[in-house]
């Protein structure tokens, strides 16, 4: 009997940890990671917490392929301070280094824009997401990116390094001591290309430059016609400040036609609309004249407002050569320091939010779809096939027609309206090949003439550079690759037939809008318009209303300038929309004689800011919320109705303001004739009623900022109820989106810097540095950024040196 109870229990510890080393289903496609693996006390998540108690030890390093030594200090915040002979050394080293830290960050990245995920996820929806991927093109716009990019031997041979580097550090790696997230989700790692940096900057021109709205604004001129879409989405905003100072309109009211269509009168509306989530992706930027400053210097400000993970977007690091000492931080996957400073010069950069995306309809010269016409001249389509791996599964080819224009992404779904079009993006065409060199150089720049050289190669995405240096030059340029289109086009679907249709080239280097030591004392940007209406190049976007005319105002209103007070601007929680929109809606509300009612008193005594801790804000929020539901009522929406547009929150305001009987205020589910006024105040009994079934929070805790692990990995995230800001702020803080990176740089004799990030270093979440800055990002704190002159020079900030090689045997 004990034989076979032994034999019994042994039998299901066999089947338990057989088990235990399987993928499970889920549902929904999903499954569920094995969790032997993770649980293995010798190559398990263990081993990750005891390589984070080791890692700080002082050491020594070889790497194949250095040129000379390198050596490291690590400060009390784990940035790498490199000291280098060589660039190239240093670039090498950086690459080791970042691997240490991100090498799953960096992977995983490469790998969504190459459509490659489903490789190591293996879901159906990953399987989708990498085809879609594939079809718009963005890992073959990669592929001919590298091609001009390795055409130059010095880039070349900087990619070489960076990629060399990291391999050195792949190449250490055990199942043991594999990055966390490779044990959770099962696969290994494998080594870096220099494509694989190409695809990550490919990515970044998606996140920053894909934004387009063709389809809907079509759909939507459509519905409207041409009259009313006109009136309700005009190019220019007239309260706009825009980056660079023109001959600014006199603000007059838009006009408006004086009817709503038909359709909109009697056709079905779908559900109520909510107010739109405008400008996603910004940043805010500007650099103050010694004149407006205490110390007689420049001071740079910069603050790119991104989507937050962990691990972090940014990686901090300083790089000195003798030729270069910089310090700022890095995209992990490529060499050098994107946003950052030297001994001479600080720069940063922020988003343009131009659209150079476009969709063309193709005509078909045959019923196979082989043939297209244009210019009444048959052109053979290109067919690019795909091989999509697939984690557990076949792999699966996917064939993607291209055109003159670029690649089809919808052609496989005979139900898309986009079905037949064809995607032509800014991003498709191959990069400069100087375009690694540009941060590179932004290093090593000193003046004004340093700097324009540098950005001149910069293609993709447009991007608003400022910069200010030690001697007192500030400035600003628009940096990019600029369609030249003829008026108004660029907004809707365009004709494919005809190559007229397409763009005239780009903008010349040397008429991209430029601002050099302006009479105001100071350059600014935070996403707005580039240029005013006199600019001779027409152009479209998706352009932010609000922060940039707080930021001129706040700017114009500082003298004796200080990092403390750069810092209230960055953490500045006051909107403009809100007080513009709370006003209106309150006269509104005074008109009807509504006094008296405690909500009233609470937002009456509002100052405009999204306090954490503050309850109007979430009053205004919902107010205006059904406010703009009420108003555009007309608006087809929901999942039975197509892609539209709807008016941006300016459009309403300026019709609250001017306009208080228009149509469009008029509410579908009643026979009478509503105004503005009646809209507001049926929008304020929602309210009363929505207080009534919801509990009070405050603001803090009604928007709650979610900073998710890459992956979604439960419990590697952080949920922050403490933190200001909204996206009309100058704090521009979303649930998921908000400043990635906050610099402020004094450009005095000697350069004094802070910063601080929503992360750490360390992309290990069993390390000290996985989050280690994300209280002090939450409560508007920033440290002090360690700028070292020698490796020599004493800090009782720095913890660990290390020490890299050549290697003996130089293994490539």
């Amino acid at each position: 009997m004990r034989k076979l109870r032994f034999t019994v229990v042994f039998a299901l510890l066999i089947c338990l940890i057989w088990g235990m080393y399987q993928r499970l289903p889920a549902g929904g496609g999903k499954e569920l990671p094995a969790l032997g693996p993770f649980f293995n006390p010798f190559s398990g998540f263990w081993q990750n917490a005891t390589a984070v108690a080791q890692s700080g030890a002082d050491q020594a390093l070889a790497l194949p392929g250095l040129g000379e030594a390198v050596d490291v200090l690590l400060d009390d915040m784990m940035v790498p301070h490199l000291f280098a002979d060589r660039m190239e050394d240093a670039v090498r080293v950086q690459g080791y280094l970042t691997a240490r830290d991100r090498l799953w960050q960096m992977d995983m990245s490469s790998r969504k824009t190459a459509g490659r995920l489903a490789e190591v996820l293996g879901t159906p929806q990953m399987v989708e997401l990498d085809r879609m991927t594939r079809r718009q093109g963005y890992a073959w716009a990669a592929a001919r990116d590298l091609v001009s990019w390795e055409s130059n031997p010095e880039v070349k041979a900087m990619l070489d390094a960076y990629t060399e580097g990291v391999n050195a550090y792949v190449r250490t790696l055990t199942p043991a001591n594999y990055p966390l997230e490779y044990k959770i989700l099962g696969f290994a790692p494998e080594p870096w290309t220099n494509l694989k940096s190409a695809l990550i900057a490919q990515g970044m021109a998606e996140v920053l430059a894909r934004k387009e709205f063709d389809l809907a604004a079509t759909q939507t001129l459509d519905m409207l016609g041409k009259p009313v879409y006109e009136a309700l989405f005009p190019d220019w905003n007239p309260k706009q400040r825009p980056i660079i100072g023109g001959a600014l309109p006199d603000r007059q009211a838009l006009p408006l036609t004086r009817s709503v269509p038909e359709s909109m009168r009697t056709g079905d509306a779908g559900t109520r609309l909510g107010a739109p989530d405008e400008y996603s992706v910004g940043s805010n930027n500007w650099a103050l004249a010694g004149a407006r400053s205490s110390s007689g210097r420049p001071i740079l400000a910069n603050d790119p407002h991104l989507n937050l993970t962990l691990p972090s977007i940014w990686y901090a690091v300083q790089i000195h050569t003798p030729k270069v000492n910089v310090y700022g931080v890095s995209l992990p996957g490529i060499p050098g320091v994107v946003i950052g400073f030297n001994e001479h010069m600080a720069w940063g950069i922020t988003n343009g939010g131009h659209d150079v995306a476009d969709w063309y309809k193709i005509r078909w010269a045959d019923a196979d779809k082989r043939t297209y016409l244009l210019d009444e001249e048959p052109t053979a389509v290109e067919f690019r096939v795909e091989q999509i791996g697939v984690r557990g599964g076949h792999v699966q080819t996917d064939t993607v027609p291209y055109t003159v224009w670029g690649p089809m992404a919808y052609a496989h779904d005979q139900d898309h309206p986009l079905c037949d079009y064809a995607f032509r993006w800014a991003s498709h065409d191959a990069s400069e090949p100087d375009y690694v060199l540009v941060f590179l150089r932004l290093a090593m720049g000193r003046n004004w003439s340093d700097f324009r050289e540098a950005i001149a190669h910069f293609d993709v995405p447009i991007q608003n550079f400022v910069m200010a240096t030690r001697e007192g030059t500030i400035g600003i340029q628009i940096q990019g690759r600029w369609p030249v289109r003829a008026p108004g086009t660029g907004r809707f679907l365009q004709d494919g037939s005809l190559r007229s249709s397409g763009w005239a080239g780009y903008i010349a280097q040397d008429q991209l809008p430029v601002q050099k030591n302006p009479d105001q004392g100071f350059v600014f940007s935070a996403n707005q318009h580039s240029t005013a209406p006199d600019y001779p190049f027409y152009y479209t976007g998706s352009f932010e209303d609000w922060r940039g005319r707080h930021l001129y105002d706040r700017l114009m209103h500082t003298s004796g300038g200080t990092l403390d007070s750069m810092a209230s601007i960055q953490l500045d929680n006051y909107s403009l929309r809100a007080a513009e929109a709370l006003q209106a809606m309150l006269n509104l509300l005074d008109r009807r004689g509504v006094t008296g009612h405690p909500v009233l008193d609470t937002l009456r005594a509002w100052d405009f800011r999204y306090e954490p801790h503050a309850y109007a804000p979430v009053l205004f929020e919902v107010w205006y919320d059904y406010l703009y539901g009420l108003t555009w009522d007309e608006w087809p929406s929901g999942p039975d109705h197509p892609a539209r547009q709807t008016p941006e929150d300016w459009r309403l305001i300026d019709m609250l303001e001017r306009d208080t009987s228009h149509p469009f205020f008029d509410l579908r589910a009643t026979p009478h004739k509503e105004s503005a006024g009646d809209v507001v105040h049926a929008a304020f009994d929602s309210l009363t009623m929505h207080i009534e079934a919801h509990p009070a929070r405050p603001w803090g805790q009604h928007r709650t900022v979610e900073i998710r692990h890459m992956a979604r990995i439960p419990g590697l995230g952080r949920s922050l109820q403490h933190v200001g800001g909204h996206g009309s702020a100058l704090n521009a803080q979303k649930e998921t989106h908000g400043p990635s990176w906050r610099m402020l740089v004094a450009l005095e004799d000697s350069v004094f810097a802070r910063g601080v990030y929503p992360g750490g270093q360390s992309g290990n979440p069993g390390s000290l540095y996985y989050d280690n800055m994300m209280d002090a990002w939450a409560t508007g704190k920033y440290y002090d950024l360690l700028f070292m002159k020698s490796k020599d020079e004493p800090s009782d900030r720095i913890q660990h040196r290390l020490r890299v090689q050549p290697h003996p045997k130089q293994i490539q």
